[in-house]
C-alpha cells in the first residue's frame, strides 16, 4: 500500500512542480490564440447571419392546392356499397336510382414548397413540382402578406416554373450570382419551408458540381450540397455567403425520405436562360441535335483508345435529323461543340439545348482515331421526342471507315 501510494506521489508532486514553472508568456500565447481562433468563428458567424437576414424578405411559401374531380359509384360496386346499409335506407337508394347516383367527393389535396422573388414586379421563381396540376396557387410573402399565383409559366424538362402575383408593394429581389463561379467546399446557406417550417435556414458547401440524378425527364448539371433540404424546400434558393442566388433546391437522394445529407440544385446560370425563354415566348424553345449518347467510362475508353470522360459517345443518330444530316455516325465520339469541351452526356445537352438554331456549329468528333471537325445546324426540340427517340442499344465501338 505504501508502496502504491509512493508511486502516485511523485507523478503528482512533478505535475505540481511543472505547473508552477510554466512561463506566463505561453500562457498569454494560448489566451491570445484562442481569442484570435474565436474571432475567425464569430467572423463566419456574422457572415452567415447576414446572409440570411440579406435574402430572407425575397423567399416565398408557395401553398398549391388539387380539387379532385368527383368520384362516382362503378355499375358493378352497387351490392358491395350497399353492404352495411339498414335495410330501409337500402330500399330508399333503390327507389331513387340506386347507390351510383350518390357521388362521393375528395376532399381538396395541398401541398407546400417554396420560391424567390427574383423581380419587384412579382416575378416569383420556384420548381414546376411545387405548382404543376394545381387548380390554386397562393403565395405568402416572408412578412405573412397572401396573394394568389397568377399567369404560372413552365418548363418540365428543368423543372423550374414562373408564377406572377399582382398589387404586392416592397418587395425585394434576390440578386442573382453565378453558378459557375461556386467551387466545391464554398459556404452556402438554403432557404425554404420543410416539414410546413416556413423560412427555416440551414447551411452547408457545395459537395460536387456536374451532378446528374437519374434517368427521369429532368435533366442537368446539379449541384450537390450537405446543406439540409426536405419535403417543403423544393423552389427553395441556395444562396452563397454574399447573399446571391447560385442555385434553386430541387430535389434529394434519401432512402427515408427526408434529409440525409445529400441534396441537389438546379444551377441558377440554367434558371436564367430558363426564365428568359418562358419570359419572351412562354415556353423554352431547346436546340435539337438528334443522338443518342452515352458516358465515356473506363472499359468504353479502352475500346475507342480515349481516356475515361475523353468525350461524349455517338449511339445512334436519329434519321433525318441534324446530326445524320451533317454526317455524325454511331460510335463517333463527340469531343467539343461550339468551342465548348464536352466531356460527360449532360455537358453536351446542355450546351446543344442553348445553341442558337439554324446556325452553323462546328463540331470536332474522334472517328476511328482520326480526329475531324464538322458543322451542323441545329433544329428545334420536337414536342414529340419520345416517339423519335432511337431505342437501339448504344454503341461500344467505333463506327467502321
Amino acid at each position: 500500500m505504501f508502496f502504491a501510494r509512493l508511486r502516485i506521489a511523485v507523478p503528482l508532486s512533478l505535475v505540481v512542480g511543472l505547473t508552477l514553472t510554466i512561463p506566463a508568456t505561453t500562457v498569454g500565447q494560448d489566451a491570445a490564440a484562442e481569442e484570435e481562433t474565436l474571432a475567425h468563428a464569430m467572423s463566419l458567424s456574422r457572415a452567415f447571419r447576414r446572409a440570411a437576414q440579406r435574402v430572407t424578405p425575397s423567399v416565398v411559401t408557395i401553398i398549391s392546392r388539387v380539387n379532385p374531380p368527383p368520384v362516382a359509384q362503378g355499375e358493378g360496386e352497387e351490392d358491395e356499397a350497399m353492404e352495411g346499409v339498414p335495410p330501409e335506407f337500402q330500399e330508399f337508394f333503390k327507389k331513387h336510382g340506386g347507390m351510383n347516383r350518390f357521388r362521393r367527393f375528395g376532399g381538396p389535396q395541398r401541398g407546400m414548397g417554396s420560391g424567390v422573388i427574383i423581380d419587384e414586379g412579382g416575378l416569383i421563381l420556384t420548381n414546376n413540382h411545387v405548382v404543376e396540376g394545381a387548380d390554386e396557387v397562393l403565395v405568402r410573402l416572408s412578412d405573412g402578406r397572401e396573394f394568389k399565383g397568377l399567369d404560372i409559366k413552365n418548363d418540365r424538362i428543368s423543372d423550374l416554373a414562373l408564377i406572377s402575383i399582382k398589387g404586392a408593394e416592397n418587395l425585394r429581389p434576390m440578386k442573382l450570382g453565378s453558378s459557375e463561379k461556386m467551387d466545391i467546399g464554398d459556404w452556402v446557406i438554403a432557404i425554404g419551408s420543410p416539414f410546413e417550417l416556413e423560412m427555416t435556414v440551414s447551411a452547408g458547401i457545395i459537395s460536387a458540381k456536374g451532378r446528374s440524378i437519374g434517368a427521369s425527364q429532368r435533366r442537368g448539371r446539379y449541384l450537390q450540397t450537405d446543406a439540409a433540404i426536405n419535403p417543403g424546400n423544393s423552389g427553395g434558393p441556395l444562396v452563397n455567403l454574399r447573399g446571391e442566388l447560385i442555385g434553386i433546391n430541387t430535389a434529394i437522394a434519401s432512402r427515408s425520405g427526408g434529409y440525409q445529407g445529400i441534396g441537389f440544385a438546379i444551377p441558377v446560370d440554367l434558371a436564367k436562360w430558363v426564365v428568359s425563354e418562358l419570359r419572351d415566348d412562354g415556353k423554352v424553345q431547346r436546340a435539337w441535335l438528334g443522338v443518342a449518347i452515352r458516358e465515356m467510362d473506363a472499359d468504353l475508353g479502352r475500346q475507342f483508345g480515349l481516356a475515361r470522360h475523353g468525350g461524349v459517345i455517338i449511339a445512334q443518330t436519329v434519321p433525318d435529323s441534324p446530326s445524320e444530316k451533317a454526317g455524325i455516325l454511331a460510335g463517333d465520339v463527340i469531343t467539343h461543340f461550339a468551342g465548348s469541351r464536352v466531356r460527360m452526356p449532360a455537358e453536351l445537352q446542355a450546351v446543344v439545348e442553348r445553341a442558337e438554331i439554324g446556325k452553323g456549329h462546328e463540331v470536332h468528333l474522334v472517328r476511328s482515331g482520326n480526329v475531324q471537325v464538322m458543322t451542323v445546324s441545329l433544329e428545334v426540340l420536337p414536342e414529340k421526342l419520345g416517339v423519335r427517340r432511337p431505342a437501339a442499344p448504344p454503341a461500344t465501338k467505333p463506327p467502321a471507315q
